[in-house]
């Protein structure tokens, strides 16, 4: 279906790709990884033509029409959100086009021309795309209403959902796709989810959410040392059984037969678990094409996070009554009574971002409350992570003296136990003296993670802690979360951060909260709870 033949891309002397050949076929999702700046947006840039390679080629098979994500915004502003969507399908909608000037227009002269592209038009269901592409739009949570105003009328969260249905419209043979749960929530990631487990044609997407990865992969297409290597199976079993690789490598004297079985029988397990899945039916192509000659160990480097704490606390950790705030004279959240019990990992939720970060911010005493009070156990210590880090990495600091400043002892002061922390986040040698305004937002998030593990906090407050992340370094988050002893508040737009760490989700609305315990997958899949959530936030 698409072929990339002897790719080669440099930027100056820096490699990118070299030699690179790969086959997508019909049938798959491939997810793109690889390390922060291994290429993986250059890669799908260079496959829809918005970037020549140095050297090689891409090869659509003659026939086949290709759809890709739109990243910019604003480039459809002067057309309405319906004709955005039919546009995703550039020969019909340029049939469509001519067909209405000619009508426009009509004379004896084009009623031949008009015939034609009738006929065209017929061919490719062109009759139905107006209430397809509707569909389409509805699925995606753009109300009717919308679809007959102008793009740079649309709210920007909005036109992503547009640009969503526009590259899925018409049923793409290949799509490709950077970053599409992007801006989306929860409810529409499951419906995309579903679409593409689904889908029969070719995908190519990069993603850093693992959950989304897992649910529509068949294949992982790993960037490493400037080639692309194909791997069957999902993102977890990738990353899992790359792990037991590394594992067995440094097993010098295990027999290759004992290796085999012990990664066979992770096959089976992995299989079984898939079966039992909700998508199982779309991923039993997956699990057919599960290979143990394919697994191998992979060249990541993952972050050693873990997260210890000073003092254990006691029972009492957080009460909150009558808690509300508002921004712009808008109700964020009122009414909130909370009560958390030592060992709670609250995921905290709402459809509103402003009202998680504005709860944060009250519990840190970093903003007033319009009512209500709040009160930390007396045993407890809290470290947090803010969505917005900018006010830590004011001062021009190398990060050795940047992380000093949360040293409680003369012995932590030292430099070989700060560089301890930092080499910890893939701070080593010289990258430690770097300064900490020349830091991408994934270091300052990395150095900041380096921060609450030196604090060593009973409490760990995080507002959506996977921003800026590569997919190691939330891989490592998670599992430490997971093995974390203290309490959590956790709100994240990372769908497997929240259903692997939460164990009770605490949802803010204008009309009061929403508490249970349950993971975040049954709470998202309660009926009960999705008929309250319409009224509270009604």
């Amino acid at each position: 279906m698409l072929t990339v033949s002897n790719l080669s891309v440099q930027f100056g002397k820096r490699v990118l790709f070299d030699e690179v050949n790969a086959t997508f076929t019909q049938g798959n999702c491939y997810g793109i990884i690889g390390a922060n700046g291994a290429g993986k947006s250059t890669f799908l840039k260079i496959i829809a033509g918005d970037i020549d390679p140095t050297s090689g080629h891409v090869i659509l098979e003659p026939g086949k029409r290709m759809s890709v994500l739109n990243q910019n915004h604003n480039m459809f502003d002067e057309h309405t959100v319906l004709e955005t969507v039919l546009m995703g399908n550039k020969v019909l909608f340029a049939v469509k086009k001519e067909m209405d000037e000619l009508y426009a227009d009509y004379s004896d002269e084009n009623a031949d021309r008009i015939g034609e592209l009738q006929l065209q038009f017929d061919e490719m269901n062109g009759w139905n795309a107006d209430s397809d592409a509707a569909s389409m739009l509805s699925n995606l949570g753009i109300s009717e209403d919308l679809h007959y105003i102008l793009m740079s009328e649309v709210e920007p969260k909005l036109k992503v959902r547009v640009l969503l249905a526009q590259a899925l419209f018409g049923n793409p043979d290949v799509l490709v796709m950077d970053e599409p749960t992007n801006d989306l929530d929860f409810e529409t990631i499951g419906w995309l989810e579903n679409f593409l487990a689904n889908y029969e044609n070719t995908v190519l997407v990069v993603s850093h959410d693992r959950h989304f990865l897992d649910a529509v992969c068949t294949h992982i297409s790993d960037i490493d040392f400037g080639k692309i290597n194909h791997f069957s199976g999902n993102y977890t079993f990738w990353y899992e059984s790359s792990q037991l690789a590394a594992k067995q490598r440094a097993q010098q004297n295990k027999k290759a037969e004992e290796k085999k079985a012990e990664l066979e029988e992770f096959i089976r397990r992995f299989s079984a678990n898939v079966a039992k899945s909700k998508q199982a039916t779309s991923r039993k192509k997956m699990i057919e094409k599960l290979n143990v000659n394919e697994i191998k160990p992979s060249s990541r480097r993952y972050p050693a996070i873990i997260f210890e704490q000073e003092r254990e606390a006691g029972d009492q950790i957080l009460n909150i009554q009558g808690l509300a705030a508002s921004a712009e004279g808008e109700t964020l959240f009122k009414n909130v009574d909370f009560n958390m019990a030592k060992g709670d990992k609250v995921v905290v939720f709402s459809k509103d971002s402003r009202a998680t970060t504005a709860f944060y911010e009250i519990l840190n005493d970093n903003l007033k409350a319009d009512a209500g009070t709040f009160e930390w156990g007396i045993t407890t210590t809290q470290s947090y992570l803010p969505a917005d880090n900018h006010d830590f990495f004011t001062e021009d600091l190398t990060l050795v003296d940047w992380l000093r400043q949360w040293a409680k002892t003369e012995e932590e002061r030292d430099e070989v136990y700060v560089r301890g922390f930092l080499g910890k986040m893939i701070f080593s040698g010289e990258e430690a003296l770097k300064k900490g305004s020349v830091l991408s937002g994934g270091e300052k998030v990395r150095c900041m993670i380096s921060r609450m593990m030196m604090i060593r906090a009973n409490v760990l407050m995080l507002d959506e802690p996977t921003n800026h992340l590569d997919l190691e370094s939330i891989t490592a988050f998670n599992n430490s979360l997971k093995n974390f002893k203290g309490s959590v508040l956790l709100t994240t737009h990372d769908h497997e951060f929240a259903q692997t760490v939460g164990n009770r989700i605490l949802e803010l609305t204008p009309n009061g909260v929403i508490d249970r315990y349950m993971t975040f997958d049954e709470y998202l899949d309660d009926p009960k709870i999705k008929e309250l959530r319409d009224k509270m936030y009604s």
